[in-house]
C-alpha cells in the first residue's frame, strides 16, 4: 500500500442466521430489507418476529402500530423482552405490555428449523411447537464482517481492533462503526457498538484522522429505541448482569435505571426520560464510589 493511500473499513456486519435458510426470512439489516418487509407485511398479514432484543422488540411494535389487522407473534428464547439489557422486573413488564398491545408473546421459545408449506413459512420451535407466518423477521443481531481484515492480516478480536485514532494494526488502514473494537476511557474497557451514534461519530473521527487531523475517539456512544408509547436512550454498559438501581418517577413508565459495578456507574437507561445523555456520560465518568441511595434523584438534571 502506498504510504499516501489510506483505507477505511466502515460499519458492517453479517446477520446471525437461523438454523434453516429461506428467502422468506428478513434479517432487517438494509434499506432493501425495510422495503421488502413493507411490501410483504400488508393488511391481514401474519408476521413472526424472532428475538426479543433491540431489533425484534422494535420491529414487533412497529408492525402492530401500522394497523391493518396484522397478526404479530414474537418468539423469544429468554423469559422477558430485552432480557440481556433490562432488569428482570422491567423485562417482565414489557411482556405483559406487548400482550396488551395485541402481540402474541411466546416466551422461552427459539427456532429449531424452518419449512415452506403452501406458500407459507412454518417455524419449528425449540419446544416442539410450530408457527405459520406470511413473513418472518429475524432480529438476532449481527457478527462483524471481518473477513477482509483477516485476509489483510489485521488484528481481529471481536471486530477489528483499532487504537484511539481509529487505526488498525496496519497504520494506513482505519476501521469505524459496527466492525471496530475500540478502547473507551470512560469505561476503561474495549467496546464494539452496533448503533448509528457510534457509526456516525466514529466514522467522522476516522475521516478526520485519514485527512491528517489527529483526533482521538473518546466518545461514549448511546443507543435508543421506541416501543409503542415507550421510548428510551441508553448510555454506557447496560448489561442486566450488573447491579441495577431503578429510580422510577412512575414505575416502568418514566425513570432512570443505573448499572453499577464496583461502586461506579457503568451505564444508564433513560426510560421515557429525555435530554439527559450528556449528563449520564458525565456521571459514568465520575470515579464514585456510589451507593444505591446516592443515585436517587441524580437524573434528570
Amino acid at each position: 500500500m502506498c504510504r499516501f493511500e489510506k483505507l477505511l473499513l466502515a460499519t458492517g456486519g453479517l446477520p446471525r442466521r437461523l438454523p434453516a435458510q429461506s428467502d422468506a426470512v428478513i434479517y432487517f439489516r438494509t434499506l432493501e430489507d425495510y422495503r421488502r418487509l413493507r411490501g410483504l407485511a400488508g393488511e391481514g398479514a401474519r408476521c413472526a418476529v424472532i428475538g426479543g432484543g433491540f431489533i425484534g422488540s422494535e420491529i414487533a411494535a412497529a408492525l402492530r402500530m401500522q394497523g391493518g389487522g396484522r397478526d404479530v407473534t414474537m418468539l423469544v428464547p429468554e423469559a422477558g423482552v430485552g432480557a440481556r439489557v433490562f432488569p428482570a422486573d422491567l423485562s417482565t413488564f414489557l411482556v405483559d405490555y406487548y400482550r396488551q398491545k395485541g402481540v402474541v408473546m411466546r416466551m422461552g421459545e427459539g427456532v429449531a428449523g424452518l419449512d415452506q408449506r403452501g406458500g407459507k413459512s412454518v417455524l419449528r420451535t425449540t419446544t416442539g411447537g410450530e408457527l405459520t407466518a406470511d413473513v418472518v423477521v429475524a432480529g438476532l443481531g449481527i457478527v462483524p464482517a471481518v473477513e477482509l481484515a483477516q485476509q489483510a492480516g489485521l488484528r481481529v478480536e471481536n471486530g477489528i481492533v483499532v487504537d484511539a485514532f481509529c487505526r488498525t494494526s496496519q497504520p494506513d488502514v482505519y476501521a469505524a462503526g459496527d466492525v471496530a473494537n475500540f478502547a473507551n476511557p470512560a469505561l476503561g474497557t474495549r467496546l464494539r457498538v452496533e448503533h448509528e451514534d457510534n457509526a456516525n461519530t466514529m466514522g467522522r473521527v476516522a475521516g478526520l484522522n485519514m485527512a491528517g487531523r489527529a483526533t482521538r475517539y473518546d466518545h461514549l456512544p448511546f443507543f435508543y429505541s421506541d416501543l409503542f408509547e415507550l421510548g428510551y436512550e441508553a448510555v454506557g454498559d447496560v448489561d442486566a448482569r450488573l447491579e441495577t438501581v431503578a429510580d422510577w418517577k412512575e414505575p416502568f413508565r418514566e425513570g432512570v435505571v443505573y448499572y453499577l459495578k464496583d461502586g461506579r456507574v457503568r451505564g444508564a437507561l433513560l426510560w421515557n426520560t429525555w435530554g439527559q445523555v450528556d449528563h449520564a456520560r458525565a456521571l459514568i465518568a465520575e470515579p464514585g464510589p456510589f451507593r444505591p441511595g446516592d443515585l436517587k434523584g441524580r437524573l434528570p438534571r
